[in-house]
C-alpha cells in the first residue's frame, strides 16, 4: 500500500527510521552509513532509504520543514509501514549561552507555538516529552564518547523569521530554561504519545541566539557524523 506521499510498498521500511528534515541529508546519511542502503521513497523528493546498520534493519526518511510536513510523514510511517523507533536528527539554534556550537542537544520536552499540538486536549495543554528509554540510552552513549550534550526543554517553533527583533520573539521561553530552538520535535513526539511508539529528537547546536556563535562548515559535517552515529546505535539499540 502506498500513499499520496510515499510509494514505498509493505516491509520497506524499517521499525527503526531516522529523520532528518533535509532529503539530501537522508540520502547522505543512507550513502555513507547504511550497509546495502536502497531507496524507497522519492514522492515530491522527500527521499527514503532503507539499509542495515551494525547488521540491523534501520531505514531514513526526510521530512521536509516544520511540524504540519514531519505529521504527515511519521502519521504514514507508524500507521501505514509499521515503525516504532523515530529518532529525529537534525540542526539547532541555541537558546541558552551554555550550550555550544557542536554540542548535542537531546529533545527531552518540546514546547510548541504550533496548531498541530494546540487545541486537541480539551481544557488542558498536552506536553510533548521524548521516551524515556531513548533518551537515557541517548544520553549514556554520548557520556561514553565524550561528547558534550544538553538534555531538556526544546521549542518547535513554526516561525523562523520573528516579527520581534533578536530574541524578543522567544520571549519568557529563556527565563524557564529552554535550551535550543528547532521546527519539528513537538509534532514528532505528539504522534509518538498518541500512536503508543517511540521518539527521540537529537540535534546539533550549529548556532547560538545568544553568543551569536556559528559552526564552520568542516564543523558542521564532522558534528553530524558523530550525531548520526549515535542516534543509529540508539534506534537499533547497537
Amino acid at each position: 500500500m502506498s500513499t499520496p506521499h510515499n510509494h514505498a510498498k509493505p516491509g520497506d521500511y524499517a521499525e527503526a527510521v531516522l529523520l532528518p528534515g533535509d532529503p539530501l541529508r537522508a540520502k547522505w546519511i543512507a550513502e555513507n552509513f547504511f550497509e546495502a542502503p536502497r531507496q524507497v521513497n522519492s514522492v515530491r523528493n522527500c527521499l527514503g532509504f532503507t539499509g542495515t546498520w551494525k547488521g540491523k534493519p534501520v531505514s531514513v526518511q526526510a521530512t521536509g520543514m516544520g511540524q504540519p510536513s514531519l505529521g504527515i510523514y511519521v502519521h504514514e510511517l507508524i500507521n501505514v509501514y509499521g515503525s516504532k523507533t523515530l529518532i529525529r536528527v537534525g540542526t539547532c539554534g541555541g537558546l541558552n549561552a551554555k550550550v555550544k556550537v557542536r554540542d548535542l542537544v537531546l529533545a527531552q520536552a518540546a514546547t510548541t507555538d504550533s496548531g498541530i499540538v494546540k487545541d486537541r486536549f480539551g481544557p488542558y495543554n498536552f506536553a510533548p516529552i521524548a521516551d524515556f528509554g531513548l533518551l537515557r540510552a541517548a544520553a549514556d552513549k554520548a557520556e561514553a564518547r565524550g561528547f558534550r550534550y544538553h538534555a531538556g526543554n526544546m521549542l518547535s517553533s513554526d516561525i523562523f523569521y520573528h516579527r520581534e527583533p533578536g530574541l524578543e520573539g522567544y520571549g519568557a521561553l529563556l527565563d524557564h530554561g529552554v535550551i535550543g530552538v528547532e521546527m519539528e520535535a513537538a509534532a514528532l513526539y505528539m504522534l509518538a504519545a498518541r500512536f503508543g511508539v517511540k521518539a527521540l529528537t537529537v540535534c546539533t547546536m550549529t548556532d547560538c541566539l545568544i553568543t551569536h556563535q556559528e559552526i564552520s562548515a568542516d564543523e558542521r559535517q564532522s558534528s553530524l557524523r558523530e550525531m548520526v552515529e549515535l542516534a543509529l546505535d540508539v534506534a537499533v539499540g547497537a
